[in-house]
């Protein structure tokens, strides 16, 4: 029998803990539920959850911390729930390396959805390998001058050195390289890399694209297009 995926739930209110656990548990999760920010850092490398549904008006250290600390040390998906609706919240908990973003209320149908999309995405189907195979790399990876993604071990090689990124931003890259100039809409690169659709968000990829722009940077063989109007591609220049 295959073992349980584990979902850590971090919610300073008992009353919904208990019930997205009740929800997860109907879907053959094993979870875990603690009610602050410094017990989550705690319990997380015992634990070592598949996923974290992280809220963010946490007693103490609040969901935002929590989230910045875990990135310092791992890539596990990470979907932020709050009953802060503004944009800018969002958005926040996106650069820090949030995987996903839940408003409450929310339907339990609509978690367990976003739940196993998330580790869906995390956990990716075999893709071909559109670059010449380096004997030391193994695994779904698209390589070029300078730059290296590996898709199955989820690290980035950029210009002879390891930068780390959050699961989402790395398979952005992957896949906007894996088809080089070729255009995507921000619908499109929504549905393909979170696998559902944030409605009318598509300030979502914006996020990732500024982001990955931050740690690698374009040159003369390539760089990270923005097409006006449209979306982005994964220029190679010829």
């Amino acid at each position: 029998m295959a073992e349980k995926q584990k979902i850590l739930i971090v919610d300073d209110d008992a009353n919904i803990a208990e019930l997205i656990s009740l929800y997860l548990t109907k879907e053959c999760y094993e979870t875990k539920m603690v009610f602050d920010g410094e017990e989550a850092l705690q319990i997380f490398p015992i634990f070592r959850p598949n996923l974290i549904l992280l809220d963010l008006m946490l007693p103490g250290i609040d969901g935002y911390q929590v989230c910045r600390e875990l990135r310092a040390t791992s890539q596990v998906p990470i979907i932020m729930l709050s009953a802060k609706g503004e944009i800018f919240d969002k958005v926040l908990g996106l650069e820090l390396g949030a995987d996903d973003y839940m408003m409450k209320p929310f339907d339990s149908k609509e978690l367990v959805a976003r739940v196993k999309a998330v580790l869906r995405r995390f956990q990716p189907p075999v893709a071909p390998v559109p670059a010449a195979v380096h004997a030391d790399q193994q695994g779904d990876f698209v390589e070029y001058p300078d730059l290296l993604v590996n898709l199955t071990n989820y690290s980035v090689v950029y210009r002879g050195r390891s930068v780390e990124m959050p699961p989402k931003e790395l398979e952005l890259l992957y896949f906007l390289a894996s088809s080089p100039n070729q255009v995507f809409t921000r619908e499109q690169l929504l549905d393909h890399i979170w696998g559902y659709e944030y409605i009318g968000d598509t300030r979502t990829v914006d996020v990732h694209i500024k982001r990955l722009r931050e740690k690698i940077k374009d040159t003369e063989n390539w760089a990270l297009s923005t097409v006006w109007g449209i979306g982005y591609k994964f220029e190679v220049k010829r």
